[in-house]
């Protein structure tokens, strides 16, 4: 867009749920004059959180993007989700972003959303700036929050600035690099009256000037050289050793200020120029040629052939959808041909638009480092990657969501049923976090997320940008049935009304197999005592009735049947007999061989505070689960489990408030085990219960 690749620059503004980014983000664009007022999340009338599902709750629930112009730089912002329902957007901002500023509050510190998004910025590698915010609040603790920050993020920070106060004393920061003092007003400006340093600060503000160009020269040994030899490290030599530090990830430098008072935003602004890396600074972008398989990579640089990846969708019931992606090389124009080289097909381009927050504006042509939206795609999703046809490559998919909740949805009226499948997948389209799908065992319809505020949140938008209604409940468990002991059984079907009747007799064994092997039938029938031509309804009737056992009407598994004898009629043998004799001959061996209820058991990652570690195990043991060991991991733990499933499928609301929602976990299934003896008969109760 015109922008020398150098000056370019893509920030995602990272932090946990609350401590101010979006605040943040519209000071940005209103220092640099890219809006025309300070946008506050509280009044809504902030154009980054524009939906109504954000303004009804105050927080930022997809990520949202916008640009400005500063000192010939140019800066997409995302501000980013923190609440840990919706961090499936952050991390796949994060794989598009080039540089992070982190945000901590100067009132709670380091949170463990805090941690997952330091997470995820490791894993793109990102050079980070911190911002210790909200220090014009009462209880603000910038010391407790820069040692909370250094202990649980193992991060070596090096300050680019020393606050005036704090809490209600915060005027400003003096600023290292200056060394001066920046004094803010009350008038949201985001001006500064730029003075001496106050003298109680002038000796700590000297040691840390000191610290400060230790950490820049040790970037480059010529400057290591100079400055050991005593001789002067000039401004210039300073920022462009802090520059080549920060973008090297050997330190993350660490400013101050108040995003809601506009106070040190513009020195961030500035060190976001200075400090965080241009596409030039990151290295070439990795994927795989599709037509031979082999590595191939795409420097950044205008003249190498477009490539680029699919990180967002934006669907529109009126305007359609929105492809948002990021351009790692070449240019893109109005009328070119793109190659979706992750599914083949070739693609047309509608108009092409940089996004401002809740609006867009229509470009001509885009180039690598930016990240633009296009429509009109008719086969290109969230992950895909859009390259040049002659010169293609596929680039790695986005982090997999990990859906770990769901409910059973059923739409409220017949008008409905329809458009609930339809306007679903359209969100799953926006929503990569979301899953829809038919359980085989329940057969009822399950809608999955990372929480309950995210499905809550996906009906709400279902409702609203689609007009449907649907009643979510618990689902039911996939409980099942088996077998403990073996048993001989005849199963005889005789039907006569008259003319030809319905005959079938079968002798079947029916014994228990080991967990997990499913079913197996095996035809021992000799000497043609039951028709070749009717074993298989034989089988057909028997797996029929495994759909629906005897005890409480769940799937019988883990069963052989042997076919071993029986007898047939000439004329009155058919089919349909045969399937009837071998239903009713399982459902009555069954009875025999003492049937047991199976549970699934879910394996569970819980990532908790060490501070909860214990509340957390004793209230899996007091959920019948097992504890299979405890991992640290950064300043919190992991507390690996297998649970019944029954006992945890609101643990994602549980969690939260057992840990303030500092908690996060992942569930997957596991395995089938036998219910407990004195639990059988209430899950049988409310089966028959239901069935009634």
């Amino acid at each position: 867009m015109g922008i020398a690749l150098d000056k370019k620059r893509t920030v995602a503004l990272i932090a946990h749920g609350g401590a101010g980014k979006t605040s943040l983000a519209e000071a940005m664009l209103f220092n640099a004059k890219a809006t025309t007022r300070l946008g506050r999340v509280d009044d809504s009338t902030s154009i980054l959180d524009h939906e109504p599902e954000e303004q009804k709750r105050k927080i930022t629930l997809s990520a949202s993007l916008h640009h400005y112009d500063l000192d010939k730089h140019t800066t997409t912002v995302i501000d980013t989700p923190g609440y840990s329902n919706f961090l499936t957007e952050t991390r796949n901002s994060l794989c598009v972003a080039d540089g992070a500023v982190v945000l901590l509050s100067a009132i709670s510190g380091v949170k463990v959303q805090t941690e997952k998004v330091w997470e995820f910025a490791d894993e793109s590698d990102l050079p980070r700036i911190a911002f210790v915010n909200k220090m014009d609040k009462d209880k603000a603790d910038s010391p407790e929050t820069v040692a909370d920050m250094e202990k649980v993020l193992k991060v070596k920070d090096v300050p680019l600035q020393l606050p005036i106060g704090q809490g209600e004393k915060f005027k400003g920061v003096v600023d290292l690099l200056s060394m001066k003092a920046y004094i803010y007003g009350d008038d949201l400006s985001g001006k500064a009256e730029i003075t001496d340093i106050p003298g109680e600060l002038k000796e700590e503000a000297d040691k840390a000037r000191e610290t400060l160009m230790e950490a820049a020269v040790e970037s480059d040994d010529k400057l290591t050289e100079k400055y050991l030899n005593g001789e002067e490290v000039s401004d210039e030599e300073l920022k462009a050793g802090l520059r080549k530090g920060v973008v090297a990830g050997n330190f993350v430098p660490l400013l101050f200020g108040s995003a809601y008072k506009n106070m040190g935003v513009d020195l961030l602004m500035d060190a976001v120029n200075l400090c965080l890396p241009s596409p030039l600074d990151r290295a070439a972008v990795k994927g795989t040629d599709p037509k031979t398989g082999e590595d191939a990579s795409r420097e950044p640089s205008e003249d190498a052939p477009l490539s680029a990846r699919v990180f967002k969708t934006v669907i529109d019931p009126y305007t359609g959808k929105l492809s948002i992606f990021k351009i790692y090389s070449g240019k893109l124009t109005g009328n070119a041909s793109l190659l979706n080289s992750s599914t083949g097909v070739k693609e047309k381009p509608g108009h092409i638009f940089v996004l401002e927050g809740d609006k867009t504006k229509e470009v001509t042509e885009a180039s690598c480092g930016d990240i633009v939206a296009v429509s009109k795609l008719k086969d290109t999703h969230t992950g895909n990657t859009l390259c040049d046809a002659e010169s293609p490559i596929v680039l790695p998919p986005l982090p997999p969501a990990n859906a770990s909740l769901a409910f059973a949805i059923t739409p409220k009226t017949k008008a409905d049923e329809d458009k609930v499948p339809q306007g679903l997948h359209k969100l799953m389209e926006e929503d990569p976090a979301l899953e829809f799908k038919r359980d085989e065992h329940t057969n009822e319809f399950l809608l999955s997320g990372v929480g309950q505020n995210h499905l809550e949140v996906a009906i709400e938008k279902l409702k609203r940008k689609y007009g449907c209604e649907v009643e979510l409940k618990a689902p039911r468990i996939p409980y099942k049935e088996t077998l403990r002991a073996s048993t001989q059984v005849q199963g005889r079907y005789k039907k006569q009304s008259g003319g030809r009747g319905q005959f079938g007799d079968t002798w079947l064994e029916i014994s228990p197999l080991p967990r997990g092997t499913g079913f197996e039938f095996v035809n021992n029938i000799v000497g043609g005592v039951i028709p070749r031509q009717y074993i298989p309804a034989v089988e057909k009737g028997i797996k029929e009735a495994m759909l629906h056992g005897t005890l409480a009407g769940y799937p019988v598994v883990d069963v052989k049947v042997r076919l071993y004898d029986g007898s047939h009629h000439s004329v009155d043998s058919s089919e349909m007999a045969f399937k009837i004799a071998g239903s009713m001959g399982f459902k009555k061996g069954v009875e025999q061989s003492r049937p047991v209820l199976l549970e699934p058991i879910v394996n569970m990652d819980i990532i908790v505070p060490e501070d909860h570690m214990g509340d957390i195990i004793g209230d899996i043991n007091s959920r019948r689960g097992k504890i299979l060991g405890v991992d640290p991991r950064g300043g919190s733990q992991v507390v690996k489990a297998v649970v019944p499933m029954a006992e945890v499928i609101s643990y994602s609301t549980d969690l939260k408030g057992m840990t303030a929602d500092r908690g996060l976990f992942t569930m997957e299934f596991s395995h089938y085990e036998e219910v407990p003896a004195h639990l059988s008969p209430k899950v049988i109760e409310a089966a028959r219960a239901e069935k009634a």
